[in-house]
């Protein structure tokens, strides 16, 4: 009963410790949480991100097959498909149609695929959002786009998609086969690339390289690859991120560790009543271990939470420009939540661990120092 009577002291006196220095620890409350708002936004968005390009290629073909010239991508002959299916392991091989196509009127750039059963036919086609948006176009109404040869095809806008899938139909115009060669002047016989699905994917290593043999002047590009592209991306453009408030966070970094290790009078003196009325060394520096906590923790929690309202909530409105990357185009989507306790933990021991240990070095330095000496300071 004893020992509890005296936690329940010191944990008294923390907090009116914590009062009666109100203002500086309201400003270092605020600094600190506005430090883990933007570093937990940063992973938050990035490790989001990276779960969504996983869903998104979860079903895309385990091979895509291109054609280079010049070490640049160039259409591929759709007799190589007949080379791939003789390939041992290659359970079917597909061609695929798609491009980019840059419209002056507006500065986007929108991508034309053509699925395998294009159920509106020629002249009509489907768009993303992110292109009705753009061009102000509803269904029904006709849109004109330029083909190779300069002239003009008017194409039926017959279904907008969904906003629930615009992360990955934004820029997306759906067209038929014979439209997209018009416009693009892709002759019969080529396509963009082709496709590969494999019966036992720890073959893919090996079927890559059977492709190389037999058809070198091709590329293979195995899924994972793409994945791993996608994470460095968005890795590279989380550092971006840091890389601009640094500034900002070594400020802040300088100023809870000066406000950590440095006592003032007022605080020394504090410790030295403390000691001269009974308390032990242990007693202050567990006090000051409160404190610390109390700090780190609560700016912590408070940044965590503003953290996930501002990315899965506000589509993460202050880093949108950096982490999509420019365009004309912009998505509008709400990601799905995804929070990794690995990432969170990280972020908790490199936030609050180091500023609390930080607090009880001078805490106990000046604790171990006679009374007298100290209330003299």
């Amino acid at each position: 009963m004893r020992w509890i009577n005296r936690q329940r002291n010191i944990l008294d006196f923390t907090l009116s410790s914590l009062l009666r220095r109100k203002g500086k620890n309201v400003a270092l409350l605020a600094v600190y949480t506005f430090i883990v708002f933007i570093l937990a936004s940063v992973v938050f968005l990035t490790s989001s991100l990276k779960k969504e390009a996983c869903l998104v290629l979860q079903d895309s073909p385990e091979i895509i097959v291109q054609r280079t010239v010049a070490g640049r991508h160039d259409l591929i002959p759709i007799s190589y498909m007949l080379v791939l299916k003789e390939i041992r392991g290659v359970q079917s091989v597909r061609e695929r149609l798609w491009g980019y196509y840059y419209d002056p009127a507006t500065g986007a750039n929108y991508t034309f695929v053509v699925p395998k059963d294009h159920q509106y036919g020629d002249g009509g086609v489907a768009i993303g959002n992110g292109v009705a948006r753009t061009i102000r176009a509803d269904r029904g109404d006709i849109v004109p786009f330029r083909t190779h040869d300069g002239s003009y095809m008017s194409l039926e806008i017959k279904e907008i998609f969904s906003s629930e899938s615009e992360i990955i139909s934004s820029d997306l115009i759906v067209i038929s086969e014979e439209d997209f060669r018009e416009i693009a002047g892709i002759p019969k016989g080529y396509a963009t690339d082709l496709t590969l699905y494999i019966r036992n994917a720890r073959e893919l290593p090996t079927i890559a390289d059977k492709i190389k043999r037999a058809l070198p002047d091709t590329r293979p590009i195995i899924r994972d690859e793409i994945l791993r592209t996608y994470d460095t991306v968005f890795d590279w453009r989380g550092g971006i991120v840091m890389a601009i408030l640094s500034g900002a966070i070594m400020s802040f970094i300088i100023f809870a560790w000066d406000k950590a290790t440095g006592l003032s009078s007022d605080e020394k003196r504090e410790i030295g009543i403390l000691k001269g009325i009974g308390w032990e060394t242990s007693d202050v520096i567990l006090m000051k271990f409160w404190e610390g906590v109390v700090l780190s923790f609560s700016s912590f929690l408070l940044g965590i939470i503003l953290a996930y309202i501002h990315v899965f909530f506000t589509s993460f409105a202050l880093f949108e420009p950096v982490l999509k990357g420019w365009s004309i185009l912009y998505p509008e989507f709400k990601l799905i939540p995804s929070l990794d306790v690995y990432q969170i933990a990280t972020l908790f021991f490199l936030t609050v661990v180091p500023y609390t240990i930080a607090t009880i070095v001078p805490s106990w330095r000046a604790a171990t120092v006679d009374p007298d000496t100290v209330m003299r300071m």
